[in-house]
């Protein structure tokens, strides 16, 4: 694995995003681009243990500091918007032939959702989500199943077993008839228990491809 290179500066309709690239030693088996939650950055524990591991596993990483972050807010945007910094940030990368291989989306928490919300339209191969925020905490009723039901190509949600957003048996409930997988890893939302459990869990889904 190659050393992690300072990050590059992307242009978007929304002010500067920043690109934190991640090449492995030989060619790249595939491109994996991830998103941060709400209320972090791309320093997350859970980010940085899935980015260390993909790129020793042979994927090209790109974690994605939108531009709300980059500005010093913080608050994140309304999903529309953070829909909107993602996909210029892609169209760039894109653009520059830096997406190449199978492209996978995900990202922790609103992340997540993010990535579950562009895959279709960036023909996405797979998407990983980790601790997708099912519901917001006490209120199973104001459900985003409909967000991970929408993703119809390779779904792995790797959830803490004690996440207020959604636990996995919750998760396997929303997904009941969908193909999407659930991996559950000791911890709660925040996934910083056993990052290690975290990144072997995706590590072994992306090995499909």
């Amino acid at each position: 694995m190659t050393p992690v290179r300072p990050p590059e500066e992307v242009g978007t309709p929304l002010g500067p995003a920043r690109v934190h690239r991640e090449e492995p030693a030989a060619a790249a088996r595939g491109t994996l681009v991830l998103g941060s939650g709400a209320g972090g950055g791309v320093d997350a524990v859970d980010l940085g243990a899935v980015a260390g591991a993909a790129c020793g596993a042979g994927w090209r990483v790109l974690r994605i500091e939108q531009p709300w972050r980059v500005a010093g807010r913080r608050i994140a945007p309304a999903p529309a918007r953070l829909d909107e910094g993602w996909t210029a940030v892609l169209a760039e990368l894109r653009s520059g032939g830096g997406l190449t291989g199978p492209l996978v989306l995900g990202g922790r928490s609103a992340g997540a959702r993010v990535a579950c919300r562009t895959a279709a339209a960036e023909q996405a191969a797979g998407v990983l989500a980790l601790a997708f925020p099912l519901h917001p905490p006490g209120r199973p009723d104001k459900s985003r199943a409909a967000e991970l039901r929408g993703v119809d190509v390779p779904l792995l949600v790797v959830q803490g077993e004690r996440d207020a957003f959604g636990r996995p048996a919750e998760v396997v409930a929303a997904l009941a008839g969908h193909p999407g997988q659930v991996a559950a890893v000791p911890g709660d939302h925040g996934l910083r228990r056993d990052v290690a459990a975290v990144a072997a869990a995706a590590v072994r889904w992306l090995a499909c491809w």
